[in-house]
């Protein structure tokens, strides 16, 4: 049974990836920096480990890496921000490194078109990545994949987010560039054939689909596919950095990865995939059943532990909600231990303080629930002094608890969207970071509408409860409060 090593296991593609190698018998682990993140959407299987690891520890990469006779490279840096190039080649370093004192027999990295014209930060640190690989000495076949069309793919989401999210199309004059999107379907059948037949060397494939269109021909389509009007409207007056802002309002792509992948889309992004056709032979999807099938498919994540596999998470589900969801919050950070700060959030609704800092806010929003076709606030308290998944909390219902590290409640006010509220506590060592985060799944441009009008409230909000929760476990004894 050959060892697998998945690097990026919580991304879009890892994720989905692991139960398909797990199912062909292989012994794989999942590595990933958001272990939290990939815990909660993996299913547990008998041939599959999860573990942290953050590439930028060299000498953890140094120990993890040589245990395997296979692995999958699919990290990028994009969610860094602006120095990601930088970041990502210090990945590829330590990769590298790791690397060349393993027996590793073969490295499976994911990357990217590179187009004729025209430079983007992304495109070039993909580049510079498989060239650093390729120093190692170990066989790197690198995948340059261009737009890969799934629920869930980030370049796939910005497009859709704009078809559900505006009642008109505004967009950059990059709308005329062409490329030719390829299915995740079509794209895994790649990646599992590249596990089992290896080359003896170094190899660069590119992967792309059938159909070659303008991303204006897929907004059409994408309309066509979601029942929506097709109205299209592209503008000059979207320079790349006014277009980053207009990407950062209405789709819930984090615009780390929204500008960077936004770059890149400004060119031509047609990949050659002859050769890896003819080595590996499947039927190809064409765009508009991609697009259809990923429309079909866009709801299975809510089926994960993400939601609690809540019922009425399940219930309140609908076509439109995206794979990434709205997020703000607040964050706090406190010498005080993860027990102390828990046993102040477990009495979250209680009757004399129930949300811990603008109670009357709170009652507020839930008395204007009768203006959303709503009826009267119910109160409701958990029942016994420990919070459980399935207590109600007024209008909110626990779906995931963990004691002294996590709390999710669903939202279940009236409202154009699917939302829920998160208390994350972090142990960081000498001290702890309280996290109070909403997210929010926008239902069409009225919901991005309610998000953008709650917004005020929500940052003065919870920064005013993460305040409030550590002053109130610091009553039982002496301390100070230290933003973050």
């Amino acid at each position: 049974m050959k060892k697998v090593l998945v690097l990026g296991a919580s991304g879009y593609i890892g994720s989905q990836l692991l139960p398909q190698l797990c199912a062909q018998g292989y012994d794989v682990t999942a590595a990933a920096r958001q272990i939290d993140y990939l815990q909660a959407r993996t299913l547990p299987h008998s041939h599959l480990t999860l573990t942290y690891l953050d590439l930028a520890d060299r000498q953890a990469t140094l120990a993890l890496v040589p245990q395997f006779d296979i692995v999958y490279f699919l990290v990028h840096g994009m969610a860094q921000g602006y120095d990601f190039v930088d970041y990502e080649i210090s990945l590829a370093e330590n990769f590298k490194a790791a690397l060349q004192q393993s027996h590793v027999e073969h490295v499976i990295y994911l990357s990217a078109i590179q187009p004729q014209t025209g430079n983007s930060e992304h495109l070039q640190a993909r580049k510079m990545t498989g060239e650093i690989l390729r120093q190692s000495g170990v066989a790197i076949t690198e995948v340059r994949a261009g737009v890969i069309i799934g629920p869930g793919s980030a370049a796939f989401e910005i497009m859709r987010d704009f078809v559900y999210n505006l009642p008109a199309l505004i967009t950059p004059k990059w709308v005329d560039s062409k490329a030719n999107p390829i299915a995740l379907a079509n794209l895994n059948h790649y990646l599992l054939e590249l596990a089992k037949n290896p080359s003896d060397g170094n190899v660069l494939y590119e992967a792309g689909g059938p159909d070659t269109l303008s991303y204006r021909e897929q907004f059409k389509v994408i309309c066509q596919a979601s029942q929506r009007p097709y109205r299209l409207y592209a503008t000059s007056l979207l320079t790349p950095k006014m277009a980053s802002y207009w990407l950062g309002m209405v789709t819930s792509v984090p615009s780390s990865i929204g500008s960077a992948l936004l770059a890149g889309l400004e060119h031509d992004f047609i990949a050659n995939s002859t050769e890896l056709e003819q080595r590996f032979p499947q039927k190809m999807i064409g765009f508009e059943e991609m697009v259809k099938t990923s429309i079909e498919q866009e709801g299975k994540f809510v089926r994960s532990n993400v939601w609690g596999f809540d019922p009425a998470a399940l219930k309140r589900w609908q076509a439109g909600y995206g794979y990434y969801p709205k997020q703000t919050g607040a964050n706090i950070e406190t010498q005080l231990s993860a027990d102390e700060l828990w046993q102040v959030i477990k009495t979250l609704g209680n009757r004399q303080d129930p949300y811990f800092f603008a109670n009357i806010l709170w009652r507020t929003r839930e008395w204007l629930d009768i203006f959303f076709g709503g009826s009267k606030p119910l109160r409701r308290m958990p029942e016994g002094p420990e919070l459980k998944v399935g207590d109600f909390i007024d209008s909110w219902k626990v779906i995931r608890c963990e004691r002294n590290q996590f709390l999710s409640l669903l939202f279940g006010m009236q409202g154009p969207g699917l939302g829920r509220l998160e208390f994350t506590i972090n142990d960081l060592g000498d001290k702890r970071t309280l996290n109070i985060t909403a997210w929010w799944h926008p239902q069409g441009f009225k919901g991005l509408l309610y998000w953008f009008a709650m917004m005020p409230a929500h940052l003065f909000i919870f920064k005013g409860m993460v305040k409030a929760i550590v002053r109130k476990a610091l009553n039982k004894r002496g301390g100070e409060i230290s933003d973050n």
